[in-house]
Formats: C-alpha cells, sequence, structure tokens
C-alpha cells in the first residue's frame, strides 16, 4: 500500500512539472506581479509559476507535521475527557 502511494505521488508530481513546463515554453512574455505598493521585475510567466509551486510545496512540506500534531493532541484531549474516573 505504501509503494502505491509513493508512486501516485510520483505520477501526480511528474504531471505537475511536464504541465509548468508545457506552459512556461508556450508562455514566455515577460510579466510583473503586483502586490499592493510593491512591484516585482519581469519574469517569464513559466518560471512565474514554477515558483509558485514550489513555493506552495515547501509551505505545505513546513506546516503539516505542525497540523498532524496538533491533530493528535486534540483527538489525545477528547479521549481523556470520555474515559473519566469517578
Amino acid at each position: 500500500m505504501r509503494t502505491l502511494a509513493n508512486l501516485l505521488t510520483i505520477v501526480i508530481l511528474a504531471g505537475w512539472v511536464v504541465a509548468i513546463a508545457i506552459i512556461s515554453v508556450q508562455n514566455a512574455t515577460p510579466v510583473s506581479l503586483r502586490f499592493v505598493t510593491f512591484q516585482s521585475i519581469q519574469l517569464p510567466v513559466g518560471l512565474v509559476l514554477a515558483f509558485s509551486a514550489a513555493l506552495g510545496m515547501l509551505a505545505m512540506a513546513l506546516t503539516q507535521p505542525i497540523w498532524i500534531a496538533g491533530s493528535r493532541r486534540n483527538s489525545l484531549q477528547s479521549d481523556n475527557e470520555f474515559f473519566v474516573d469517578e
């Protein structure tokens, strides 16, 4: 089961890499990102997309252990409330 999950993860990741490569080749025009008053330098659309995808994967990889630890703590607290010695 674990091997199947790893294979599925690799296939999905490879699909994203191929999609980003195709989009970046077809959209080589430079764009500039704006947020409130800040503006970035002009970069190709594919590069911006690749950076965004990498930043999203990194953010999820960093926040997932915190999320799992929080859910475990909540489940332990609810178990403690259920098994009360009277």
